[in-house]
C-alpha cells in the first residue's frame, strides 16, 4: 500500500515540477500613448504612439503594434519594435483602438486598448521661452505655435527650480504667455520649463531647460569661523579656518575673504585674498577656507566675506583660556562609515556665562583643513551629529570646548575614534638597552598614532630560549600617543641566548613582530676588573709618590732644600713638624714661611715633661721648683708667634763642619757623644738661638736622639 502511495506521489511531482520552472510567455506591454506631432520634421498626418516593453533579457520577445477603428471589424497590424508609426495611408479619421502584443517562444501578451479620436491627438511643438531678469523678480515668456496651425492658444504649463536640485516647481493650466517668481534667491541660477496646447490637441513637450540668474545682493549673516590646531592643541599648529556661505546667505558670488590680524607686539594687519586666484595665504575644500598663516604671536583674528554688492559683518575668532589642556569631562563615540554621533554629560547646573558647545573631529596626520570639520551646539543639548565619509582604520581625534559669552574657548575633552578597525603594522624600532646576569632592559618604538589602524590594546612581549621555552608578557598602554616604551625581564638564566619578539594587538588582530636577540651576562665576568685594576694601582703608586715628593719639599730658605724623606742621614727629631710648629705658634711671627699651607698647624693644650734625675758622670741643671726634676708646661691657645733664633742657629751649625749632619747639626745616632764638654757649649748658645744639636739625658740611645730635651721644651 505505501509503495502504491509513493508512486503515485512521484507522479503527481513529476507533472507539477516541471510546469511550475517552465519558460512563461512575456509580460504584457504598458498602454501604448499616440499623438500626432506638428511642427519642424513632422507633417502632422501620422500617428506616432510608444509603449513601455517589458522584455525577458533571456528570451527574444518581439513586438506589434494592433489598431483599428473603433466601430469597426478586423484590424490593420504595423509590425514594430517598442514603437511604431500609423502611417496616414493605414487609417481614416475618427476613432481608433489601439493596443500592443508582445509575443516570444513560449507564448504571447497584449496590453490594454488605448481608444481615442484623430483630432484630439494633435501635438504641437514646445514654446520659444524668453527671460528678463530683473532686481526683485524673474520673469519668463513664450511664444506659443498654435498660431502656425491657425489654432487658438489652448492651456500652459510651467515649472522651474534652482540649479542642483532635483524637485520641480510647477503651475499648470495657465491661460497667459507669461510667469513671475518673485523675490528669488540673490545670485542664484534658476532652470524653467514651459509646455502649451491649443484649443485642440494635447500639450506640447516640455520645452529646453532655460536657465537665468538671479540679481545679486549684499552678502548677509556671519561667517562659522574655528581654528585647526591638528591633533596637537597646540597654539603654533593652529589656523584660522570658517565654513563657505550657503547660497541663500552669499545673495552672489563670493569674491574673497579679508582676514585681520591683532599681534600682540605689533600693528594689526588686513589681508586681502581673493577666490579668483587663490594665493598661497588661502586653501579651500569643499565647505571650508582657511588661512594658511599660524596664529603664533597673534592676540585676536576677525574674518568677512565679500561679493560685487558689499561684505558680511566681521566675524571674531573665540580666544582659548590659557593654561595646559586636560580632560576634564568624558564624551562617547558612536561611529561608522557614515555617520559620527557625539555625546556628554550636561553640569548638573548650567553657567550663565556658557553660550555655546563645539564639536569638533580631526583626521589624525591630516594637514590642515582636510578631514576636519566642526559644529557649534547649543548649551541645553547634549548630542551632536556629523554626516560624511570617514576612512577606514583611520584615527579621528573629536574634541569637546565651551564658548562663553565673552568668546573665550575652553577644552573639555577629547577621544581617538574609528570608523573600523584593523590590525597595526610593525613597530618601529626594538632593541636591548641593557643586560645584566639575570634582567634586561627593552626599549621599543611606539607606533605613530596614523598607522596604529586601531586602538592598540597593548604590546605584547614574547620571550624564547631553549631552556626556558616560550614566556608571553601583555604591556598595556597608557596613551595612543605615547612615543615609546621600556619593559624590564627578570629572571633569565646568566649566560644564556634569547630571542625577544613584540607586536602591537588591537580588537582586529595582532600585528607584525618586531625581532632582537641578546645573551645575558656570566656570573663571574672579571674581564673588566683585571683591565682596570692595574690603572688603579699605577694611580695610587703615582699619587703617594706626589704626596711625599710635596711633604717632603721645601719651599724656602728656612726650610731644608733637600728631601729629608729621602736623605741617608737619621731624621732629628727636633726637626718634627708639631715640635716646630709650637714654637712657631709662640715666637716667630714668620714661621708661616717654612709651614706648608696643606697641613693645619697644630695645637698644643698640655705638654707634660719628665725629666730624669742626672747620673754621676754628667751635670744637670735643676729648677727649685722642680726638685723631682720633673717640669710641667702648660701652652694654651693663643695666637701664633714667631722665633727665628732656630733658624739662626741651624745656619751656625751647619758651618762646624764635618761629621754632622749638615742640614741639621746632628751627628747620626751610631756616632753621638754624650759628653759635658758639647752640653756646656750648648748651653752658653742657647740664649742667642734655638740649639739643633743639644743633647738629652735619656734612658737609651733612641730617647736622646728622638724625643726633645727639657731645656727645649722650658725655653718654648
Amino acid at each position: 500500500m505505501a509503495t502504491l502511495w509513493s508512486r503515485w506521489l512521484l507522479t503527481i511531482l513529476l507533472v507539477i515540477v516541471p510546469a511550475c520552472f517552465a519558460p512563461a510567455p512575456p509580460a504584457s506591454p504598458s498602454l501604448p500613448e499616440c499623438s500626432i506631432p506638428c511642427g519642424g520634421e513632422y507633417n502632422c498626418v501620422d500617428i506616432h504612439c510608444s509603449w513601455e516593453p517589458r522584455p525577458d533579457l533571456e528570451i527574444p520577445t518581439n513586438y506589434t503594434l494592433h489598431w483599428k477603428p473603433a466601430n469597426e471589424e478586423g484590424d490593420v497590424i504595423n509590425e514594430t519594435i517598442f514603437n511604431g508609426i500609423i502611417r496616414r495611408v493605414h487609417f481614416n479619421h475618427g476613432e481608433l483602438r489601439v493596443w500592443v502584443q508582445a509575443k516570444n517562444q513560449h507564448g504571447s501578451a497584449r496590453s490594454q486598448d488605448a481608444l481615442f479620436h484623430t483630432a484630439d491627438i494633435m501635438k504641437l511643438l514646445p514654446p520659444k521661452v524668453s527671460l528678463v531678469n530683473h532686481q526683485e523678480s524673474l520673469e519668463i515668456s513664450w511664444n506659443p505655435t498654435c498660431d502656425d496651425q491657425q489654432l487658438s492658444l489652448g492651456k500652459c504649463d510651467v515649472r522651474y527650480r534652482t540649479e542642483g536640485e532635483q524637485l520641480w516647481l510647477e503651475d499648470q493650466n495657465l491661460l497667459h504667455v507669461s510667469y513671475t517668481v518673485d523675490s528669488p534667491e540673490p545670485s542664484t541660477v534658476y532652470e524653467f520649463q514651459v509646455r502649451c496646447s491649443c484649443d485642440k490637441g494635447l500639450k506640447s513637450n516640455w520645452s529646453a531647460i532655460h536657465n537665468i540668474r538671479s540679481t545679486e545682493t549684499a552678502p548677509e549673516g556671519e561667517l562659522d569661523v574655528w581654528r585647526d590646531c591638528g591633533i596637537s592643541q597646540k597654539i603654533a599648529d593652529c589656523f584660522v579656518t570658517w565654513k563657505k556661505l550657503p547660497i541663500s546667505q552669499a545673495h552672489g558670488l563670493i569674491l574673497g575673504y579679508e582676514v585681520r590680524l591683532s599681534y600682540s607686539n605689533r600693528a594689526p594687519v588686513l589681508e586681502n585674498v581673493s577666490t579668483a586666484e587663490p594665493k598661497d595665504q588661502l586653501a579651500c575644500e569643499e565647505t571650508h577656507c582657511h588661512f594658511t598663516s599660524s596664529l603664533k604671536d597673534i592676540s585676536s583674528v576677525s574674518v568677512s566675506a565679500y561679493n560685487s554688492r558689499g561684505a558680511t559683518v566681521p566675524s571674531y575668532l573665540a580666544t582659548p583660556i590659557p593654561g595646559k589642556e586636560k580632560n576634564e569631562q568624558t564624551i562617547h563615540l558612536v561611529m561608522n562609515e557614515e555617520n559620527l554621533t557625539v555625546s556628554w554629560d550636561l553640569p548638573s547646573q548650567l553657567s550663565d556665562n556658557l553660550k555655546e558647545y563645539v564639536v569638533q573631529y580631526k583626521e589624525a596626520g591630516g594637514p590642515p583643513g582636510r578631514g576636519f570639520d566642526w559644529i557649534k551646539v547649543e548649551k541645553s543639548q547634549k548630542t551632536g551629529i556629523f554626516k560624511g565619509r570617514y576612512k577606514k582604520c583611520t584615527p579621528y581625534q573629536v574634541s569637546l570646548f565651551t564658548v562663553s559669552n565673552n568668546s573665550k574657548v575652553h577644552h573639555l575633552s577629547s577621544v581617538i575614534g574609528y570608523s573600523l578597525q584593523g590590525i597595526p603594522s610593525r613597530v618601529p624600532s626594538f632593541k636591548v638597552t641593557s643586560i645584566a646576569t639575570t634582567h634586561v632592559t627593552l626599549f621599543w618604538e611606539s607606533i605613530p598614532l596614523s598607522k596604529q589602524e586601531g586602538f592598540i590594546l597593548y604590546y605584547q612581549i614574547i620571550v624564547e630560549s631553549g631552556a626556558d621555552g616560550q614566556k608571553v608578557y601583555n604591556v598595556s598602554v597608557t596613551s595612543p600617543q605615547q612615543e615609546d616604551e621600556t619593559f624590564e625581564l627578570l629572571h633569565l638564566r646568566p649566560g644564556h641566548e634569547y630571542e625577544v619578539r613584540t607586536r602591537a594587538v588591537t580588537v582586529a588582530g595582532p600585528g607584525a613582530n618586531e625581532t632582537t636577540k641578546f645573551k645575558t651576562k656570566d656570573d663571574e665576568d672579571f674581564g673588566p676588573l683585571v683591565a682596570v685594576v692595574p690603572v688603579i694601582l699605577l694611580l695610587v703608586v703615582i699619587c703617594v709618590i706626589v704626596f711625599l715628593y710635596s711633604y717632603c719639599r721645601g719651599e724656602t730658605k728656612a726650610c731644608p732644600p733637600v728631601l729629608p724623606c729621602f736623605s741617608n742621614k737619621v731624621p732629628d727629631a727636633r726637626n718634627s713638624h708639631i715640635f716646630r710648629h709650637m714654637k712657631h705658634q709662640f715666637n716667630d711671627s714668620f714661621g708661616w714661611i717654612c709651614i706648608p699651607v696643606n697641613e693645619p698647624q697644630p695645637k698644643i693644650s698640655l705638654l707634660e715633661v719628665l725629666e730624669p734625675k742626672p747620673r754621676a758622670s754628667k751635670s744637670f741643671l735643676k729648677k727649685p721648683s722642680d726638685p723631682d726634676g720633673l717640669t710641667k708646661l702648660v701652652v694654651g691657645d693663643g695666637s701664633s708667634q714667631v722665633d727665628c733664633q732656630g733658624e739662626q742657629r741651624e745656619e751656625a751649625v751647619k758651618e762646624e763642619g764635618h761629621g754632622t749632619d749638615h742640614r741639621y747639626g746632628r751627628e747620626e745616632y751610631s756616632k753621638m757623644i754624650d759628653s759635658d764638654e758639647e752640653r756646656d757649649r750648648e748651653e752658653e748658645n742657647r740664649e742667642e738661638c734655638w740649639s739643633s744639636s743639644e743633647e738629652e739625658q735619656s734612658v737609651t740611645g733612641y730617647e736622646k736622639h728622638f724625643m726633645p730635651t727639657a731645656r727645649e721644651v722650658q725655653e718654648v
